[in-house]
């Protein structure tokens, strides 16, 4: 039996190029997210109950509604804190970037160098980075490069190693061809490799951003005026419990603001670049 193009069902919540509705995309949002929120609410309450079931003073354990309240209340000084620490961590990030993309080609274009540095990168790494932050304070002052220094030194390392791995995931068939049809070793780097490596540069990319934050106030703990940092070792002196909560939450936001803000990043660039594999997951 024939049916009437009218009579055939389309499937619901997709449009008719293939992709999902508008409304579907948000029921699909609204899936992946409801269980986060309905943990870190549960949490939040548990929390307020619990400080007041236990009697736990304030100064001890500020209250979610408590800090709350005080990110309400001191929200200009918040949030001059909050851009001040985000400047630091955007620049030191794309420092880093710059830093770990350009050791990442150069080790695998020169062997040579990888014999020579690759060991003294993981060598740097294991080196307590808080112990560097007063090294970097004597050496620079109270400025900015201190700071700045101190967050590429943190971030670096996964945007390197991350990259090195997908530079070296080359398909080896691939590779083959293109020294058969002649192929110099930077046509291959520039044609091949770079673009085998997105997907692991981004994951690295990932994990550098959310060790900025961690530079970012380890920094500001050893020596600033202003930032997350300097605001919560500033309440903690002054027995300031919710300022402290409130600056600490603020820091967790904007960390995890900053990793979505790179997966969105991933997901937008895909479609220039197809070697992107986005994480469309999380």
């Amino acid at each position: 039996m024939v049916l009437a193009q009218d009579d055939v069902k389309k499937p619901a919540g997709r449009r008719p190029g293939g992709g999902p509705s508008r409304g579907g995309a948000v029921r699909t949002w609204i899936w992946r997210v409801w269980p986060s929120l309905v943990v870190f609410v549960a949490g939040f309450v548990l929390w307020e109950l619990a400080v007041e079931v236990f009697g736990i003073s304030s100064f001890e354990l500020a209250k979610p509604s408590e800090f709350l309240a005080e990110m309400w209340h001191s929200r200009d000084m918040l949030w001059d804190a909050a851009w001040v620490t985000t400047q630091e961590i955007l620049y030191g990030f794309l420092l880093s970037f710059a830093i770990g993309v350009l050791l990442a080609v150069l080790i695998v274009r020169f062997g040579w160098l990888e014999r020579a540095l690759y060991p003294l990168i993981v060598l740097f790494q294991v080196v307590p980075k808080v112990a560097l932050a007063p090294i970097f304070i004597l050496w620079f002052g109270y400025g900015l490069a201190p700071k700045l220094l101190l967050i590429v030194v943190i971030t670096f390392f996964p945007i390197t190693l991350n990259m090195i791995v997908g530079l070296k995931a080359i398909d080896q068939d691939l590779l083959l061809l293109m020294r058969s049809v002649g192929s110099s070793r930077n046509q291959i780097l520039t044609r091949i490799q770079i673009p085998t490596s997105l997907p692991y540069l981004f994951a690295g990319m990932r994990i550098a951003i959310t060790l900025a934050v961690i530079g970012a106030v380890v920094a500001e703990f050893s020596g600033a005026e202003n930032g997350l940092g300097y605001l919560i070792q500033f309440a903690s002196t002054q027995l300031d419990t919710p300022l402290m909560f409130a600056a600490l939450t603020l820091v967790s936001l904007l960390g995890l603001i900053l990793y979505y803000g790179m997966s969105l990043l991933e997901f937008v660039l895909r479609k220039r670049f197809p070697h992107i594999t986005a994480d469309t997951t999380r």
